[in-house]
């Protein structure tokens, strides 16, 4: 596994969390609403990449990231405070669901556990970090919705399956399913994950389709969509 990954305008060492950087985080960081969003809450920030994409996007932005894993919230720590934007990213290192602040956030980013019972990739933090019984998809959502501002967006990414039982879950809790991108490896591919975003304010519904590779590469929307963080895409 590498240890470290560059980015244009950031680093992220990974240390021994146990959480590489991946797609799916990437993807859901630059897919993420954020525009004009003073306040963002970043829940389970595991190495800062998410808080650290939304820091580099949107300039106006405080970031509070909160992350329960000791060995995850030391190298967040350290990867925020080698960033230019160490000013604006705060770290918590505590459970989400004891964590009581005095506001509501215009954002909420999240990249939660999905592993059920029985189904760990592997022992240890990683393992951790991808399990469900750590944070139920209802306790998330339930506490997503009270630290939401009333006209706030709240975004997720997880697999087809799992992200299907999410928004169930989610309109449940009250939540609006306002946009909905169906992330496929390459065209021919069946659909693989789901970036979600819900509000409690009934906005219109947006939905459409990503495909990551083409068959020359990566897609033009993936580009578009990467191309401020990834290195040599241009």
């Amino acid at each position: 596994m590498n240890k470290s990954f560059t980015f244009k305008q950031f680093h992220i060492d990974i240390g021994q969390c146990g959480m590489p950087v991946s797609t799916d985080g990437v993807l859901l960081g630059a897919w993420t609403d954020i525009n004009k969003c003073q306040s963002i809450l970043d829940i389970g920030c595991g190495t800062g990449l998410l808080s650290l994409m939304c820091a580099q996007r949107e300039a106006l932005s405080h970031i509070d990231a909160v992350e329960l894993m000791p060995a995850a919230a030391k190298i967040a720590q350290k990867n925020i405070d080698h960033s230019p934007w160490h000013d604006r990213i705060q770290l918590f290192h505590q459970d989400i669901l004891s964590y009581l602040p005095e506001k509501t956030y215009d954002a909420i980013i999240c990249n939660p556990p999905y592993f059920s019972n029985g189904e760990q990739s592997k022992k240890g933090e990683r393992s951790f970090a991808r399990h469900t019984d750590s944070l139920s998809f209802g306790d998330l959502l339930s506490q997503s919705k009270k630290l939401l501002s009333p006209k706030g967006r709240a975004s997720f990414i997880l697999p087809l399956f799992e992200g299907t039982k999410f928004i169930e879950i989610a309109k449940n809790n009250g939540f609006s399913l306002t946009k909905l991108t169906n992330v496929k490896t390459t065209e021919k591919k069946e659909v693989s994950r789901l970036l979600i975003e819900f509000s409690i304010f009934p906005y219109n519904f947006q939905e459409n389709i990503l495909i990551i590779h083409s068959e020359n590469g990566y897609s033009d929307d993936f580009i578009k969509l990467t191309r401020c963080f990834y290195l040599n895409m241009d």
